[in-house]
């Protein structure tokens, strides 16, 4: 997260796992991880960050998309994780009674994901990432998605190397489109780490990149031009 302030980025990803009654911050099941909890590393510096008291912190600009991977059992995992937001509920982005409120940090849970507890919460500090495959039979908004996410190889097979086919460019440009369509920001996660890829998929209308290369990310976004394609 660190890392991610410092370089300007204002989504993160988090993976988790619940072990015991901890939310535990880890990309494959925890074994020595114990303290490398989701409060300690991700929520409190945050609100730390945000009431001014902590100065290690990039104080990031607002508002902050914090995306939570979950990797263990998706109800008992959110269950525990709606503890822990409504903590911070003061800095995160809520829903109650049909009205969306910003604040600083909006929570967006991925991978295993609680459908049905979450669209039946009339008041919830979490929202969705959907299936951007299924976004077209998606009528809703804010008030359950924020973002529409899929597989790269799901949607593409080009890897960068020689031409982007005009058949997978315009595939990926009308699920684009139907996202945007539903007020979505659109990610392919696992997608090939270089420029020509990158380039491509901001072309596309593509909003979020997905990458652990940083630096290398920023560089790129900072030396192109200030505004890619904008697909509707």
């Amino acid at each position: 997260m660190y890392d991610a302030l410092d370089n300007g980025f204002t989504h993160i990803e988090a993976d988790i796992y619940l072990r015991g009654n901890k939310l535990i911050v880890a990309h494959i099941f925890p074994i020595f991880k114990k303290q490398h909890t989701l409060e300690k590393l991700y929520f409190n510096p945050l609100l730390e960050c945000i009431n001014g008291t902590n100065k290690e912190i990039k104080c990031p600009q607002y508002p902050l998309t914090l995306m939570i991977d979950i990797k263990s059992d998706a109800d008992k995992t959110y269950q525990a994780l709606e503890v822990l937001l409504d903590k911070y509920k003061s800095i995160l982005s809520g829903y109650d009674d049909g009205v969306y409120t910003q604040r600083q940090v909006t929570v967006v849970i991925t991978g295993h994901k609680p459908y049905e507890l979450i669209r039946a919460q009339k008041n919830r500090l979490a929202f969705i990432d959907e299936d951007l495959m299924q976004v077209k039979q998606d009528t809703l908004s804010k008030n359950l998605y924020q973002t529409a996410s899929c597989k790269y190889s799901h949607l593409l097979k080009w890897d960068g190397k020689g031409s982007f086919s005009p058949f997978e460019r315009q595939r990926l440009r009308t699920y684009v489109m139907m996202a945007h369509r539903f007020g979505k920001k659109v990610r392919l996660w696992a997608s090939p780490e270089n420029e020509t890829v990158w380039r491509e998929l901001l072309n596309c209308g593509v909003d979020l990149i997905n990458t652990d290369k940083l630096v290398e990310l920023k560089n790129f976004l900072q030396a192109g031009p200030k505004s890619y394609a904008k697909v509707d």
